[in-house]
């Protein structure tokens, strides 16, 4: 029998010659994309191939297939989809960059398409999915790239498809029940995610970016200390940390490397000349869970004339109580190097959003310093159960991250990096509501470049009604003014910034947000997914 594709292709990057492509494959072989060869690799029993065309003509489209041993792979044959092309770089017309997170995997139909006060087991349009039908039956230009920002699948919330295959393999009243634990359990898990046909096809035509967050692992992963304390002592942790984490280097983290990184990186190579590298893997995983200086999942790319960089806001978090950062110091070395001036745009993505609505932010900032004993070893465990409990985890309860990467934006805007870009902006995802804020430092902070947080979130998960008016009780300026007092009284600082919301309050639908870069122009478009299936604009604004 001849080699087939399990999943993919996926087009991970694009660049002016060269481009990189990832396969899943069901047997070893040779896979071929414009030219390019590479030999798939081996980790328990499945094969991944991660083949780079290079070149490639710049500013042109190029149109492709996939060959494994030499057999036509991909289209499949009687394939109701366009063939799979992509442009590489320069373009002379607007770039367009769409981003959002927090997507769970459910079937595109009734009744997992109806909301929830119509079937609990509804959760709306995909906005992925609409996307898709925009592009193959409105004709919709192909977006230049599509910036996934956590929560791609939900380890810990699976479709009825995985409770199925779980049950399968396991008793699901054995811990950790009924969610993914081990590598192969994770395999199954993206290939349900990524494998529909319609959405197969999209990310086999349009580029992506991807970064995890706590729900690819395990809800509130990370979110402190003692979290992670109670984790390790589960009995079942260990292996479910090593098969997330590996299973996300071999998914997600490699696609995102630009091609020239791959003949450096020397745990592909090693992984590549192994018969089976899953133990060389399981170490990895290992070593990156304990001691996030041996791993960084951070990078950068650049999108035209527009820097791109995408922090992990999750992986490499210091959790020691008073000394908490959202990455360790090599991770934020890597990020300082790379945010620099002389781009017409610097877009700064992290799963979890810089600013919150105000009153969000205070509580989460008094949260870190009473769990840090500021009001006593008592108010210090009461707040780590409410920490937990309404997930008090993003860059205002880790003040110091928050405080160093406020004046790592100053600073570019302020052309002290080199020439301010046109904007700075902050894209975020996961907390399944989204909005535009506009943020301002002193007067004499000489900042040049507008300063923004667009939040859009989730693609497929949206929020209850409950939690909708919690958000938008939240949002309220009494709310602000009562947690602002328990901040300070705290010993919490003034942030060293200020931010309005420039829209009309949140968006609670699955959502895609998009970025169309023109030069120095930037535009903003918030979408939502329709019951129809396709996808209408709540918020156009222009930041630049």
């Amino acid at each position: 029998m001849p080699p087939k594709l399990v999943l993919g292709p996926l087009l991970r990057y694009v660049g002016e010659t060269e481009a990189t492509l990832w396969v899943e494959t069901d047997s070893p072989c040779e896979v071929e994309v414009l030219g390019a060869t590479e030999r798939t690799f081996q980790v328990e029993g499945h094969h991944y191939g991660l083949v780079k065309p290079q070149g490639l003509e710049p500013g042109a489209w190029h149109e492709y297939e996939v060959r494994l041993d030499g057999e036509l792979a991909w289209p499949e044959p009687d394939s109701p989809f366009p063939r799979s092309r992509f442009r590489t770089y320069p373009k002379d017309d607007p770039t367009e960059v769409l981003f959002g997170s927090c997507r769970v995997t459910a079937p595109h139909h009734p009744p997992y398409t109806l909301t929830q006060d119509e079937d609990p087991r509804g959760f709306e349009t995909d906005a992925l999915y609409a996307l898709a039908r925009e592009i193959l039956d409105n004709g919709r230009d192909l977006p230049d790239l599509l910036l996934m920002l956590g929560d791609q699948m939900y380890a810990d919330e699976v479709s009825p498809a995985t409770e199925v295959f779980l049950e399968s393999r396991r008793n699901p009243d054995d811990r950790p029940g009924d969610q993914v634990y081990d590598f192969e359990e994770y395999t199954h898990l993206y290939r349900e995610a990524w494998g529909e046909p319609t959405i197969r096809w999209l990310l086999s035509t349009v580029s992506t970016a991807m970064v995890f967050d706590d729900h690819d692992i395990h809800d509130d992963w990370n979110i402190s200390a003692a979290w992670l304390e109670d984790a390790r002592a589960t009995g079942w942790w260990e292996e479910h940390i090593v098969a997330g984490l590996a299973s996300y280097w071999i998914y997600q983290h490699l696609g995102n490397l630009p091609p020239d990184e791959h003949s450096e990186d020397e745990l592909l190579e090693r992984v590549r000349q192994a018969d089976d590298a899953w133990p060389l893997l399981a170490e990895f995983a290992a070593q990156a869970d304990r001691d996030t200086s041996g791993s960084c999942w951070s990078y950068c790319r650049d999108v035209g004339s527009t820097r791109l960089i995408v922090i992990d806001s999750r992986a490499g978090r210091v959790l020691d109580e008073g000394g908490r950062s959202m990455v360790d110091a090599g991770e934020w070395d890597f990020i300082e190097e790379h945010a620099q001036g002389g781009f017409d745009h610097l877009l700064i993505a992290t799963s979890l959003p810089f600013l919150l609505a105000p009153a969000m932010h205070n509580a989460e900032a008094w949260s870190e310093a009473v769990c840090a004993g500021a009001w006593g070893p008592v108010a210090a465990r009461l707040g780590e159960k409410l920490r937990r409990s309404v997930d008090l985890e993003h860059w205002a309860a880790f003040g110091t991250s928050f405080e160093a990467l406020a004046e790592l934006q100053r600073s570019v805007a302020a052309g002290e990096r080199g020439e301010p870009p046109a904007t700075v902006v902050t894209l975020s995802g996961d907390v399944h509501h989204s909005y535009l804020f506009e943020a301002r430092f002193p007067p004499d902070a000489g900042v040049r470049s507008a300063i923004w947080q667009a939040t859009c979130s989730p693609f497929r998960n949206p929020l209850s009604k409950k939690e909708r008016r919690q958000v938008k009780l939240a949002s309220t300026r009494p709310a602000e003014w009562i947690t602002r007092a328990l901040a300070r009284a705290a010993g919490v600082p003034e942030p060293p910034l200020s931010w309005t919301n420039a829209a009309d309050g949140a968006v609670f639908d699955n959502i895609l947000g998009g970025l169309r870069i023109d030069g120095r122009r930037l535009d903003l478009r918030i979408e939502k997914a329709l019951p129809s299936q396709r996808l209408e604009p709540v918020l156009e604004r222009r930041l630049a």
